[in-house]
């Protein structure tokens, strides 16, 4: 008899009990450096902008609709109005603005110039009828509202925000083009001045929190023009000495600063809506009471529709929901940074740094008031907070950068592609559908 060799261990066919077969080393790793070359062609097609900035404005409006729906149900039921009252001026706001986002998508980069000092005049043209006795509308202590009639009433100073973005823009373009930008008096005038009296009619009517965000949209277009650092310096801390100073000289501006990481209302309950807000998170846990379900804003929660909406988005959806529009805005903001940074039109950057400024600026002092981390400044969370006057403009200024999203070389070639293939896809369902309502005739009608 012949002997019968052994087969090697690692030649023997494994059997049902048998160890599993050791990876190979670095598999793991290879799979990473995979996912990570993916992710990385996937971030640098040419239309990842463009689907970035539509889809994420898009899923922050809805989203916003929906929680306004359910924050804003119980205040318009203390207020004697139907439940659905804010849901219905907000749903009609999202039509509007949707327009204008379509209006302002497939508007050419010149007309968007030219709507620049028509904008800024009417813009300032309202502020200054906000001051005029009988005319403006004082809300929550502040001076910047004009009664349309009815229902409805229009904030000037939210559409000065879109209209020193787009007059700057155009402004520092200008200058570019005659290169001009390497002298500080033409880089700060007339654009400083210019913010400084939109500030000063906002500062008027009280309104700290709008002021905030315009003066980073000032310094956002400075920075995107290239100030020397001694010269944004000088001007950042002369700004922060007048902000100080009209702080200080605020008896409400200041309790609002001392309620920066409050955990109790302290002396007049001062600091109620800092610390309910904080309640409102703590409650959410990981995924939320459920949408609707919020026990804050049965009028424990002062402004749950408006400023502190993400509070009550945090206790009926959780850390699930409160961490997604987080992302949503981080897209839109990188989305933002990436069209301004890839254009080689000087007009398109500076206008595209400035809206992303605005956006994220509004949306970080509105989520840091919220989370106890900043002072309640009273501003909209951008796209999502109730408001028409808010949600009107900035839904424009989204269009603007959807604009310049597919004017890009690379969107414009791709969006140029696919069309064709999107009719033929067309023309083939209309195609079927004809055969199968053939087929489905009787024959004597054939």
């Amino acid at each position: 008899m012949t002997a019968r060799t052994a087969r090697p261990a690692a030649s023997r066919p494994r059997g049902r009990g048998g160890p599993a077969p050791e990876r190979p080393r670095g598999s793991a790793l290879g799979g990473l450096r995979k996912l990570h070359t993916r992710l990385r062609r996937a971030w640098d097609r040419p239309l990842t902008a463009y689907y970035l900035i539509f889809g994420g404005s898009a899923l922050l409006t809805v989203l916003g609709l929906v929680m306004v729906f359910s924050a804003s149900q119980i205040q318009a039921l203390q207020s004697g109005l139907p439940s659905t009252y804010y849901f219905r001026k907000q749903l009609i706001a999202a039509a509007l603005g949707a327009c204008l986002l379509l209006l302002a998508s497939r508007l050419p980069v010149r007309l968007h110039r030219a709507l620049a000092y028509p904008l800024l005049a009417v813009s300032v043209f309202l502020m200054t009828l906000v001051q005029i006795p009988g005319i403006g509308q004082t809300v929550n202590g502040n001076r910047n509202w004009l009664q349309l009639g009815g229902p409805f009433q229009l904030q000037p100073s939210e559409f000065g925000k879109l209209a020193l973005v787009l007059w700057g823009a155009d402004l520092l373009a200008r200058k570019q083009d005659k290169r001009l930008l390497n002298q500080w008096k033409h880089l700060l005038v007339p654009l400083v001045p210019a913010a400084f009296m939109l500030l000063g009619l906002i500062m008027l009517g009280g309104d700290m929190g709008t002021a905030i965000i315009l003066t980073a949209i000032l310094f956002g277009l400075l920075w995107l023009a290239g100030a020397p650092t001694r010269l944004f310096a000088g001007v950042l801390g002369g700004t922060a000495a007048l902000g100080l100073l009209l702080i200080t000289t605020s008896a409400n501006r200041m309790a609002r600063l001392a309620c920066i990481g409050a955990t109790d209302p302290g002396p007049n309950d001062q600091c109620w809506q800092a610390v309910h807000g904080i309640y409102a998170l703590a409650s959410g846990g990981l995924f939320g009471s459920g949408l609707g379900a919020s026990l804050e804003k049965w009028g424990q929660l002062p402004e749950p529709h408006t400023d502190f909406i993400f509070a009550v988005t945090g206790e009926e959806l959780g850390l699930a929901g409160t961490l997604s529009v987080l992302a949503l805005f981080a897209a839109l903001g990188y989305a933002g940074i990436r069209v301004a940074g890839r254009t080689e039109d000087p007009f398109v950057r500076y206008a595209a740094g400035g809206v992303t400024t605005w956006i994220t600026a509004q949306a970080v002092v509105n989520i840091g008031a919220v989370l106890g981390l900043l002072p309640i400044a009273g501003v909209p969370l951008p796209l999502f907070s109730y408001g028409g006057s808010a949600l009107l403009p900035t839904m424009f200024a989204i269009g603007l950068l959807i604009a310049f999203a597919r004017s890009e070389p690379g969107a414009r070639a791709a969006l140029a592609m696919r069309q064709p293939a999107v009719r033929r896809k067309l023309a083939g369902v209309r195609w079927k559908t004809m055969r199968r309502r053939v087929k489905q005739r009787p024959s004597g009608e054939r």
